[in-house]
């Protein structure tokens, strides 16, 4: 009698994607404690954990709904941490150029006392991290503005 096939999803590897820093904005993202080794984003093991200087969020990548490519961002609404005051989301931003954001099933709890519905963060290989998501069978879309 011959076993039973087994059939197992493809091994995702987990990657790191570092969050990227404008040069110019270095002294002021100091702030908040952020250098290039604590500025990134990391997929794998079914999770997304994202550190920016002293600020962490971490949350099951079956919570992330999707994602928007989105940019580029006046600097005084993008750099640094941040909380949307419209509507409650999270930013990790080391540049205006542009972004992703993440949007939450549920919300994720983050700095003891808010709950953002998405969070924005600006890697450095942006089609890289997007590659990953897709990966993960996480979908999205470009919605970047052009330059004007």
């Amino acid at each position: 009698m011959n076993a039973p096939t087994v059939i197992t999803a493809p091994a995702i590897t987990p990657a790191r994607f570092p969050i990227r820093l404008e040069r110019s904005w270095r002294p002021w993202l100091r702030l908040w404690g952020v250098r290039p080794e604590n500025a990134y984003i990391d997929l794998g093991d079914g999770r997304l954990d994202a550190r920016f200087g002293w600020s962490t969020l971490a949350t099951d990548l079956s919570n992330i709904e999707d994602y928007r490519i989105t940019g580029p961002y006046r600097w005084w609404s993008a750099i640094g941490v941040r909380r949307s005051v419209r509507n409650g989301d999270a930013s990790f931003c080391g540049t205006a150029r542009g972004g992703v954001c993440l949007r939450f099933r549920d919300p994720v709890p983050w700095a003891r006392i808010f709950h953002p519905p998405a969070l924005t963060v600006t890697p450095e290989d942006l089609d890289g991290f997007v590659a990953a998501l897709e990966e993960h069978r996480i979908s999205g879309r470009d919605e970047r503005r052009a330059r004007r």
